[in-house]
């Protein structure tokens, strides 16, 4: 699929005309649509978390571990906290952890599978022995050894150049070292498919013009290399946010993510496992809003892989 996506030059308008493309499959697929609208009052939340009822760190031990009622919709945790109202704060941390982290790991894996692909030979060769190296670590693994690294050296006495990120890092309640972790760790696979992309548009006879005209390396992909490989960059994208996201609670669950009492929906879970049997609305409704987020963006990525390779729609409906 990859060497067949972006293969002919990209005008300026092709990705708003993909954009209302999606708008328009979305009344077509009632899935997708409710994806979109479950994810539109997930985002909502998380930005209007302020001004709900109650507040997410707000202690109120006359009301602890009550179940769902019309003044609690989610009920209270062990602490008297609004579930609802940690839930919301827990789909910003998710979703600034998702954005940012990916913005990174993209970042990262655009320049190095770019480099990697353009340049070939030698380079390309000890690039992409680097990514199987990362490869043969789970993800999981991987990113719990660099997050305790992260959390372990940031949030102890650190002076000097490191100072200011430490101290970042204690004020954001953790959220820092988690987002650095799932950047540094999760660009292979986007540095694969651009370097997969770019090996195949190098020889394109429009990039061998511009060669022949005199152009340098950096025009070629800046003008031509980079614009191709958007539809591939926006398919690692819907592998990489929900990778994120799901990250963040594992790190989160076992105790090295995002920092208490910063609520987190990995922290929730970890905390309704411990009281499952009595109080099981503590661990379902976390459990619900991580599962149908990521459902949600797969069904979303998938429509998105649909309207980027048509060939690939066809496939599946054959």
């Amino acid at each position: 699929m990859m060497d067949t996506i972006g293969l002919q030059k990209v005008n300026p308008g092709a990705l708003g005309r993909r954009g209302c493309k999606l708008c328009r499959f979305a009344f077509r697929n009632p899935a997708l649509a409710i994806s979109l609208a479950f994810l539109a009052i997930v985002t909502g939340l998380a930005v209007l978390a302020p001004l709900l009822p109650y507040d997410a760190y707000r202690l109120d031990v006359l009301h602890r571990n009550e179940l769902p009622s019309a003044h609690h919709w989610f009920g209270t945790d062990e602490l008297g906290r609004d579930l609802l109202a940690r839930i919301a704060v827990g789909a910003r941390v998710s979703l600034i952890v998702a954005v940012a982290s990916t913005i990174v790991a993209i970042s990262i894996g655009v320049m190095i599978g770019t480099i990697s692909g353009y340049l070939g030979g030698v380079a390309d060769s000890i690039i992409m022995r680097l990514v199987d190296a990362m490869y043969s670590f789970p993800d999981m693994l991987f990113a719990i050894l660099m997050a305790a690294f992260v959390k372990g050296y940031l949030s102890g006495d650190v002076h000097g150049f490191w100072g200011p990120l430490a101290e970042l890092y204690r004020l954001s309640g953790g959220i820092l070292g988690v987002l650095l972790t799932l950047g540094l760790s999760s660009w292979p696979t986007t540095s694969r498919l651009v370097r997969s992309q770019v090996l195949s548009l190098k020889h394109a006879e429009y990039v061998l013009a511009a060669r022949l005209s005199g152009a340098s390396g950096w025009s070629i992909i800046r003008s031509h290399l980079l614009p191709n490989t958007l539809p591939v960059i926006l398919v690692s994208i819907t592998f990489v946010v929900p990778n994120a996201i799901l990250l963040e609670a594992g790190l989160s669950f076992i105790g090295i993510g995002v920092d208490p009492p910063t609520p987190s929906w990995g922290t929730m879970i970890g905390d309704g496992v411990k009281s499952v049997q009595s109080y099981p609305h503590l661990l379902i409704f976390p459990a619900l809003a991580i599962g149908l987020t990521l459902l949600c963006l797969n069904v979303i990525g998938d429509a998105l892989r649909d309207i980027l390779d048509p060939t690939l729609a066809g496939s599946r409906n054959a």
